[in-house]
């Protein structure tokens, strides 16, 4: 890993061309990084523009969150960071940006999961969407918490979008893969919709990944990305999560409901026979 003051450059770099891209305005968005073992994050500050930060503005937080070092203060949502880092130890660097093609799909409510570029399937798998949070609260925190296990990019409900990698680096270039995601998307819908990769080609490119050397956590999930069977199922993205057994739930499509009902009616009439 890259020494203190190369990560410090390279987080000012990279405010600089979220800034310079519109992808923050004003005091927008932040960026972090894991000091290799020492338990502590070099991440920017609360109340200044990415696109004007010096090396000497950032500052060094440790795992609950407390500023440890520097002289401004430290933005509420590191916390959101930090989640991350807990939740995936191999992660080491954290971006979140409101760029604003994909952030216009997280304003209307809907994720970058639809299988159209074979890039996007084989880097990121999918982007999916995760519900409203609260910024600078608990709230957007838990609400990231299904999805981090699984995706290296999400879109956060009508706020933004965040990216992590084991660098610097390759969590902005994720970043600029989803925007750039969300633009070509965008496009193929004023032109009347984009195609849907079939199913089998999905799993091919989901295949390829060893062919090209790539190691990433994120595997096929239901509807993630949408297949061209998923979209015609009705089938979307979804989140596992730890539940009781009560609290379980199970998506299906509707004829697999309808088929399932039919099974249920007819074992309970087959039952009704018996006792009559």
């Amino acid at each position: 890993m890259a020494n203190e003051q190369q990560l410090r450059a390279d987080i000012v770099e990279i405010g600089k061309y979220a800034w310079q891209k519109g992808w923050v305005a004003a005091n927008d968005g932040n960026i972090s990084v894991r000091l290799g073992d020492t338990g502590t994050f070099l991440c920017t500050p609360t109340g200044i523009s990415k696109g004007m930060m010096t090396p000497d503005d950032l500052i060094i937080v440790d795992k609950s969150g407390k500023k440890v070092e520097g002289k401004r203060e430290r933005t509420s949502e590191i916390m959101m960071h930090l989640t991350v880092y807990e939740m995936r130890p191999e992660i080491n660097a954290v971006v979140h940006f409101h760029p604003p093609l994909s952030t216009g799909f997280a304003l209307a409510g809907r994720g970058l999961t639809e299988a159209i570029l074979p890039e996007v399937i084989v880097n990121l798998g999918c982007v999916p969407l995760a519900p409203y949070g609260l910024p600078g609260t608990p709230a957007l925190s838990e609400s990231l918490k299904p999805y981090i296990p699984s995706y290296d990019a999400i879109l956060m409900g009508n706020h933004g979008a965040v990216c992590y990698a084991s660098d610097l680096w390759k969590a902005y270039f994720r970043m600029e893969t989803v925007e750039h995601t969300a633009r070509i998307a965008l496009v193929a819908e004023q032109l009347g919709g984009a195609k849907v990769l079939p199913r089998e080609e999905v799993a091919k490119l989901f295949d390829s990944r060893s062919r090209y050397g790539i190691d990433i956590k994120n595997t096929p999930q239901p509807g993630c990305p949408s297949a061209a069977e998923d979209l015609a199922a009705g089938v979307t993205c979804s989140t596992t999560t730890t539940t009781s057994p009560e609290q379980e739930k199970f998506e299906f499509t509707r004829a697999e409901l309808v088929d399932l009902i039919n099974k249920a009616v007819a074992a309970a009439t087959r039952d009704l026979g018996r006792n009559s």
